[in-house]
């Protein structure tokens, strides 16, 4: 019989916090996380949404160790919140965001400001808090889940584009800080992903009367034609690729920008 080898993942005995992690990537990431063996932090504004998606992990892995990590990281208080509830992990996914279409001459002082805040501001806050025990402990993971949006700024959102570029430098500097340490800081580029959100995305680009088969089509017709799956990526499918580099398998992987974009961005590099 043909001999398989198969790359196994194991993450038992080190402790994960994915921010935003509720619902969408960040719960299919934790998921992930958790099949790999990893003790599993999970994070959502309120404690009611945090302990459904507790419930509905548990039921998923069952074997899986699942917390969790309630609070509004956009705040300072939120973000000593959850500092306090799991004050040392090994693997960090600042996985939190916000997006949505506004024509660009519409997006007001107020709102660029709050893009910056959530989707920067907090893997800063998030990194600057976790980032010392690791060096000091001599592993660790930081990685920050940005966008296509970062090298391909959707007209119909600038701001959520600025917010994603602005990631990938915060990404490579903090990778920097950690030089030498044990500890890599990497980005992911996730394409145009299939979530409860995007759902409703979608429908505000397309004809709301199309079945979501078709509305997926047409939007990946007019809006992404870059794509070269021509689909949606599951939200699987990027977190396969965030457990594979939260693993000691990818020891020699930092300060980099990794695309799970279904070769969306039209470069050869990164």
């Amino acid at each position: 019989m043909e001999r398989r080898d198969l790359v196994r993942i194991d993450l038992t005995g080190k402790t994960a916090l994915v921010t935003g992690s509720t619902q969408g990537i960040g719960a299919a990431i934790a998921t992930g996380l958790g099949r790999a063996g990893a003790r599993v932090a999970v994070n959502g504004r309120s404690r009611e949404s945090v302990d459904a998606a507790l419930e509905r992990l548990r039921g998923e892995v069952a074997d899986a160790e699942f917390v969790a990590a309630p609070g509004d990281i956009a705040t300072d208080a939120g973000t000593r919140q959850v500092l306090d509830a799991v004050p040392d992990v090994d693997v960090l996914v600042n996985n939190l965001g916000i997006f949505g279409a506004r024509p660009a001459l519409e997006i007001d002082d107020d709102e660029w400001r709050r893009y910056f805040e959530v989707n920067v501001l907090t893997a800063v806050r998030m990194t600057r808090g976790y980032l010392p025990r690791m060096r000091e402990g001599g592993w660790g993971r930081v990685l920050n889940i940005a966008s296509d949006s970062a090298f391909v700024v959707p007209a119909e959102m600038i701001h959520y584009g600025m917010s994603k570029t602005a990631l990938l430098a915060v990404s490579r500097g903090f990778a920097k800080e950690a030089a030498g340490s044990g500890v890599t800081v990497n980005s992911v580029i996730a394409g145009p992903t299939h979530t409860g959100g995007v759902e409703d995305f979608v429908y505000e680009l397309v004809d709301r009367d199309l079945s979501w088969e078709r509305a997926q089509r047409e939007f990946m017709r007019l809006h992404r034609p870059q794509s070269l799956i021509q689909r949606l990526i599951e939200p699987e499918e990027i977190a396969n690729m965030v457990v594979y580099l939260a693993s000691p398998l990818a020891s020699a992987t930092t300060g980099g920008a990794i695309r799970v974009d279904g070769g969306y961005v039209d470069s050869i590099v990164p």
